[in-house]
């Protein structure tokens, strides 16, 4: 009776073993199936060409970002706005930036805001509806580059810098040839004239001075147009 419970038991042993080795192998597979699935496929891109290149407003951000009673950030952007590139393929530092924003357009994702915003309390939308920017120059410096022009608000002109980095060119869906850029500054709004709000009695500022800046543009090149 023994002897007979002593193979009863090793059988369930060698069951549970088997059963354990079975659903780690499974297991081992199903995880680098996922991971063969899941890995990122390397990316290649093609050089940027020299031309004209467009602002694509559907895959592009003029972005802001502003800290508020001194405790966080409220970020917004401006949903209406053109833009050129002319890029020079051969000196990069010849190449040219410009774009224009409309002020009535500004979307933090709260109305009431916004409209704030539009007033003469900031923006005043009416009076000055258009925000520019029109580079100067680009320079290699490092390993990227920086971008200088002339930025305007409310009638106010100040020399600002972006650095800036982007990508090559990838083919899209639609037969165009389209690249990347991405650009970040910060500047003083009292600068360019918005001077809304006030000192907290903590030290804080109500609405923060620096006003983060922050570009992420799809540029589409412009195919030249047929001589008639």
């Amino acid at each position: 009776m023994e002897a007979k419970m002593r193979i009863l038991r090793n059988s369930v042993a060698i069951t549970i073993i088997t059963v354990l080795i079975l659903a780690i192998i499974g297991l081992t597979y199903e995880s680098s199936r996922v991971s063969a699935q899941t890995a990122p496929a390397q990316v290649t891109y093609d050089p940027v060409e020299s031309g004209t290149y467009e602002f694509d407003k559907a895959h592009a951000i003029i972005g802001f970002g502003v800290r508020h009673l001194g405790i966080t950030l409220v970020e917004g952007r401006f949903k209406e706005f053109t833009g050129t590139v002319n890029y020079d393929a051969k000196d990069i530092t010849r190449s040219t930036v410009e774009f224009t924003a409309k002020i009535a357009s500004v979307d933090t994702g709260v109305a009431p805001r916004d409209e704030h915003l539009r007033s003469a309390d900031f923006f005043e939308a009416a009076k000055y509806p258009d925000m520019t920017f029109k580079s100067i120059a680009v320079e290699k410096r490092d390993s990227g580059y920086v971008l200088s022009g002339d930025l305007t608000i409310k009638d106010v002109t100040k020399r600002i810098s972006f650095p800036f980095t982007m990508t090559g060119t990838v083919k899209d869906p639609w037969g165009g040839t389209r690249f990347g850029i991405e650009a970040s500054t910060s500047i003083n709004r009292r600068d360019f004239g918005v001077n809304f709000g006030s000192r907290m009695a903590n030290g804080a500022l109500d609405v923060a001075d620096d006003v983060a800046i922050d570009l992420h543009i799809e540029a589409v090149k412009q195919q030249p147009k047929s001589a008639e």
